[in-house]
């Protein structure tokens, strides 16, 4: 499949900010499933933006304005060929060893509802098994509800209100993972979900990634209860959101400030 994006990001301040830092994980590497013909990160003629690869291995931006600014536009626009491999992750180097990934962080904290979750899910069968089990599991108890929890929501509040995000089923099926001994990650990236051109989202995707024995990595989208498919466009991982997340950063001045995100990913024709 050939998926054309076009992300932008706009932040409009009430009055000029002096000052602009951005951490950016906007940009995709090659795996055995997906391929980048084409990527462009747009921050303007006075941005300066140079790059590097974080500890996770995320090819990740530094976009800095060191001048008074009243408005921030970050444009990305991209073409990624991409195949179905069943959500089985081959590349790029992993630095870290599997026992990071199963350490807590705030965002996927486990409490005793959490636990009692994840041992919830009965002893037997297949490591693989036992993930696709706990993904349904989630699934069943946080329904997908748009505007209920934000970025700083934990798995722990998701689950306690019983609704959430793509961001929300990540981080509990993390935990509930974690819980069981299976070294899990985050990963933020695109879904490209329907075949009307001119949909528009306002935020990207995210799901996770569990580490199973002889497989490696594996996908897991919690949200839609499938492992990703040549619909999915990795971009980002990490031990949770903050570790993953496209945009993050500080600024100096600007007063209140208004934010408009359009996420646009279409299937184009592959040509032969």
């Amino acid at each position: 499949m050939l998926i054309s994006v076009k992300h932008e990001t706009r932040y409009r301040y009430e009055t000029p900010a002096a000052y602009t830092i951005q951490s950016l994980k906007l940009t995709p590497q090659n795996t055995s499933g997906q391929h980048v013909l084409s990527w462009s990160l747009d921050c303007g003629q006075d941005a300066t933006i140079p790059s590097f690869v974080d500890s996770f291995g995320n090819l990740t931006h530094t976009f800095v304005i060191n001048r008074e600014h009243s408005d921030v536009l970050i444009r990305v626009t991209g073409k990624v060929e991409t195949t179905d491999v069943s959500g089985i992750i081959a590349g790029p180097h992993d630095p870290f060893p599997l026992v990071a990934y199963l350490r807590e962080t705030e965002l996927t904290q486990p409490n005793e509802a959490l636990e009692d979750l994840a041992w919830s899910v009965a002893e037997g069968g297949k490591p693989l098994d036992l993930a696709h089990a706990l993904m349904a599991a989630v699934r069943d108890r946080i329904d997908y509800q748009e505007g209920e929890t934000q970025v700083e929501t934990t798995a722990a509040q998701a689950l306690a209100q019983g609704s959430g995000v793509c961001q929300d089923h990540a981080h509990a099926f993390i935990c509930c993972a974690r819980v069981r001994g299976i070294p899990a990650r985050y990963v933020s990236g695109y879904l490209q979900a329907s075949d009307n051109m001119d949909e528009v989202y306002e935020a990207g995707h995210a799901w996770a990634e569990a580490y199973i024995e002889d497989l490696g990595w594996v996908g897991f989208d919690v949200a839609n209860r499938i492992c990703p498919s040549e619909s999915h466009l990795r971009v980002a991982v990490g031990l949770d959101y903050r570790e993953a997340a496209p945009i993050r950063g500080l600024r100096l001045g600007g007063g209140a400030e208004k934010l408009d995100v359009t996420v646009r990913v279409v299937q184009e024709n592959i040509q032969q």
